[in-house]
């Protein structure tokens, strides 16, 4: 990929959350377009009300249809989300499938063999194919307060929105909760049954474990945890002020080791680049490493001063997903594993 594509992506702030949310753009291959499988077929597929639909996103805009979707199109960690919940779509976009065919880990428990994927990577949107499928609505995230919509390409998002209307679900400078309540409400609209008892006990796990941290954070105030991401020839330490599960975590009394904001301005307020000499700035006694396919994962990386960190040496790394599958079955284990951790980590920061 060209370093004008990946200045311009800087400039767009779409290098993000929690060191390098758009690390995946600079990382991944400007390649065709996503190849497509057939329609998910998810038995427990939500039985759409009948009526008008409404529903408000989080730029403010209301989408009006004269019936319930029931072509939905949606960024792969949303179509994730609605799963959870009993809500099928008949395509997806972003990270979905590993190069060995397997679901990605943003693709949650969907059968990736049977998603329509309209792209892979970033950049990645056939839009051919989306305008086949006769969407009713688009949905994603989004990273900023711009209200730019996640994983939809800026080449090809006005025909895009020719398409079909969009809704965005802002997982920008709030906690955890928030988009985990805008899904819901979300899902409930597309007539999902929030009574389940799957659901519902989700949910009260969710809160369980969220005690669990906050108990533990109480324990052990001693015990400082830092946010990073692997590339190549970067490491990136996270701030915590803009991502949704790192401003949780500090609200529930996480100890985070971060970047001073004088530091993190340069990345908008996201993370600091160091290079891997430098790699042991701050001291940690947990480290939480960013879980998505495009960065490196811990077993991974072969630098020297990686292995030499005494979080590292402890065997006190995590995984961290910067990108969380907002349904609260899917929050559930990353709050409860950095509860572990913090219970059983010994100080060597």
């Amino acid at each position: 990929m060209s370093n004008v594509r990946a200045a311009h992506l800087t400039r767009r702030g779409i290098l993000a959350a929690g060191g390098a949310l758009g690390l995946g753009a600079v990382l991944a291959a400007c390649g065709d377009d996503g190849k497509s499988g057939g329609s998910s077929d998810k038995e427990t597929t939500a039985a759409a009300k009948s009526g008008p639909w409404t529903f408000k996103d989080d730029r403010g805009t209301t989408v009006k249809l004269d019936r319930v979707p029931a072509n939905i199109v949606a960024f792969v960690g949303v179509a994730a989300a609605l799963y959870d919940y009993g809500v099928s779509v008949k395509g997806v976009f972003g990270p979905t499938k590993t190069k060995a065919g397997k679901a990605d880990v943003q693709a949650g428990d969907m059968d990736v063999s049977k998603l329509t994927v309209l792209g892979n990577e970033w950049g990645q949107f056939n839009v051919e194919k989306y305008a086949a499928l006769a969407p009713d609505v688009l949905i994603t995230t989004m990273f900023d307060g711009a209200g730019t919509l996640w994983y939809v390409p800026e080449e090809s998002k006005d025909k895009i929105a020719k398409l079909a209307p969009s809704v965005g679900i802002s997982a920008y400078d709030r906690r955890l909760t928030v988009p985990l309540q805008r899904v819901w409400a979300l899902a409930e609209s597309l007539g999902a049954d929030m009574a389940a008892s799957k659901v519902t006990d989700a949910k009260k796990r969710f809160e369980e474990a969220s005690s669990r941290l906050r108990a533990a954070a109480k324990a052990h105030p001693d015990i400082k945890v830092l946010a990073g991401s692997a590339a190549q020839d970067i490491f990136y330490v996270s701030g915590s002020n803009l991502s949704v599960d790192l401003e949780y975590f500090k609200a529930l009394g996480v100890n985070l080791v971060e970047p001073s904001a004088s530091v993190l301005k340069a990345s908008g307020g996201w993370y600091e680049s160091l290079s891997w000499e430098n790699v042991d700035k701050y001291q940690a006694d947990i480290i939480m490493m960013d879980d998505r396919t495009a960065t490196i994962q811990p077993a991974d990386i072969t630098q020297p001063t990686w292995k030499k960190l005494p979080a590292v040496k402890a065997g006190q790394v995590i995984a961290r997903s910067p990108e969380p599958i907002f349904s609260y079955d899917k929050c559930v284990a990353m709050v409860e594993n950095l509860a572990k951790a913090i219970e059983t980590a010994k100080k060597v920061g």
